[in-house]
């Protein structure tokens, strides 16, 4: 990236809301907090809603973070006019939890024009990584976020 590019932190507050006011997000409770160039953070307060039948966190809700951390890493990269979708999600489940914050960091690791490439881990409270993930991301033309606030300070784009 260009050393003159600079990312429009009224960009990140309105993608912020934008998610915080989305119907899946609020039902799972969970909320972009950070975002930058190729990162992101996402975090989640996880309760009984979250949790399967044995009293642990359902699998699910991992997944929705990583699949949220992936895509937001990618997002800045990607023109204005354009969207963005997952187009596959790995992940593993590495420890079992029950309840308290969760945080989801996500990094793009490679961005590209057509397809990008992300990675995401979710620790615990104390730290613990409970999954990681990866996914592939799809750049769709004409499909871009109508904000009303430029992504970038400066006319350049990545």
């Amino acid at each position: 990236m260009s050393p003159s590019i600079t990312i429009n932190p009224e960009h990140v507050e309105a993608i912020k809301a934008l998610v915080a006011q989305a119907p899946f997000p609020a039902h799972m409770a969970m909320r972009l907090t950070a975002m930058d160039l190729d990162t992101c953070v996402v975090e989640l307060a996880a309760d009984q809603r979250h949790l399967q039948p044995y009293g642990i966190l359902h699998g699910g809700v991992l997944a929705t973070l990583l699949d949220t951390a992936t895509f937001w890493s990618a997002y800045m990269r990607i023109p204005e006019s354009a969207g963005l979708v997952n187009v596959d999600l790995k992940l593993n489940y590495l420890a079992s939890v029950s309840g308290g914050l969760l945080t989801c960091e996500g990094r793009c690791v490679r961005p590209g024009r057509t397809i990008s490439y992300a990675e995401a881990w979710v620790r615990d409270a104390d730290g613990q990584l409970l999954a990681h993930g990866t996914s592939s991301l799809l750049a769709m033309p004409g499909k871009g976020l109508s904000l009303g606030v430029p992504k970038f300070l400066h006319p350049e784009t990545p």
